[in-house]
């Protein structure tokens, strides 16, 4: 039997942040130019984001430090801009309970008991700490001590799919194995106020949120149905190497996310995407913004409602980096829109530019 995502399960922190106020708070920091405050309200009105989630509670309308906390964001309403030791530090206590609540969520849509994981994968692009969150989901889930373990760091927005990838190929060469791929993002730990137009895009587009996914081959563990894995692709387009970056600096991580990365991405995808996208029915796309599903909805010649999944994932979630895709195919996953045999073909897009791709097909119960 193919190996297969049998479930996928998210979870996000308890702060939802309405777009409108988080444009209104950077455009309120004191020493704002008019300049900026136009290129903010242009971006984030721009974005088609309605809510994101955070866990930096201090961004919320009515949030403050608490004492002992890390200020982001002070009683004033001013933004500051913690070290990144203590970004890390928030990472460290809030990540791993999200790991666990998407981690838990999939296991018991798949109907697989936590004993019976053999592999996990853990992914993320946001925090470092060690021993990591694969180590954790251990403790946490109370899985085996014996279990795999592997992590996928810092490979950015298009982190989900290698690491599913990495899943099938373990599921494939082990017919007994049941991986957990876990995906967990916390962007929003490195907001920072800017006049740089590449900065007010990322802390215009970037949220919070988990997500996890169950894979095996074997046809006798877990609920029937879900997606089989049926193939994956992977290449750089010819240009972007500069384009979108992701590096550590002294007050968060810098992301540059020029504004040449959709019109390569428009450019290159019709060639990016390779035969392993033939005859695709559906699609799940990693919205990096709603300019890059603009240009792969041109660039590919679909249907307006093609990317209708992706749409409202960044409407309602913002970019969550890796975590993001498999929220889309949990959308698409769960529910009756798609019938079962209907093949998926799913695009994520990182830094370099790399350009993932996988082809699935939704099989039904009975």
């Amino acid at each position: 039997m193919a190996p297969r995502i049998v479930a996928i399960g998210t979870a996000v922190p308890p702060v939802r942040l309405a777009q409108t106020d988080v444009r209104d708070m950077f455009t309120a920091q004191r020493g704002t130019s008019r300049l900026t405050q136009r290129l903010v309200h242009a971006a984030f009105d721009a974005a088609d984001i309605h809510t994101r989630h955070s866990v930096v509670a201090q961004l919320a309308a009515d949030g403050h430090p608490e004492p002992g906390e890390a200020v982001f964001r002070d009683a004033s309403g001013a933004l500051h801009a913690p070290s990144t030791g203590e970004r890390n530090d928030l990472y460290i206590r809030a990540a791993p309970g999200l790991y666990a609540a998407s981690a838990r969520a999939a296991l018991e849509d798949a109907r697989v008991r936590p004993t019976e994981v053999t592999h996990v994968v853990t992914v993320s692009c946001t925090g470092f700490f060690a021993p990591g969150p694969d180590y954790r989901l251990v403790r946490d889930l109370g899985l085996r001590p014996d279990v795999e373990r592997y992590h996928l760091g810092f490979i950015g927005c298009a982190a989900a799919l290698p690491a599913v990838r990495a899943a099938e190929r373990i599921a494939r060469a082990d017919p007994d194995a049941v991986v957990l791929v876990v995906s967990t993002e916390l962007c929003s730990l490195h907001i920072r106020v800017s006049d740089d137009p590449q900065q007010i895009v990322a802390a215009s587009v970037f949220g919070d949120g988990a997500a996890a996914a169950v894979v095996t081959g074997a046809a006798d563990i877990g609920r029937p149905g879900g997606f089989d894995l049926e193939g994956f692709a992977t290449t750089l387009t010819s240009e972007g190497e500069t384009d979108m970056t992701w590096t550590i600096g002294d007050r968060g991580f810098d992301m540059i996310l020029s504004a040449e990365v959709p019109r390569i991405i428009g450019r290159e995808i019709r060639d990016a995407v390779g035969p392993v996208l033939d005859g695709v029915d559906a699609w799940a796309v990693h919205p990096g913004g709603r300019s890059v599903l603009d240009r792969v909805e041109a660039g590919l010649d679909l249907d307006p409602a093609a990317l209708d999944a992706s749409r409202h994932v960044l409407r309602t979630h913002g970019n969550m980096s890796s975590a993001t895709l498999l929220f889309i195919l949990r959308d698409l996953l769960v529910g009756d829109a798609l019938a079962d045999g209907t093949v998926v073909g799913a695009l994520a897009f990182g830094p370099g530019l790399t350009v993932e791709s996988a082809r699935l097909t939704k099989r039904t119960p009975g």
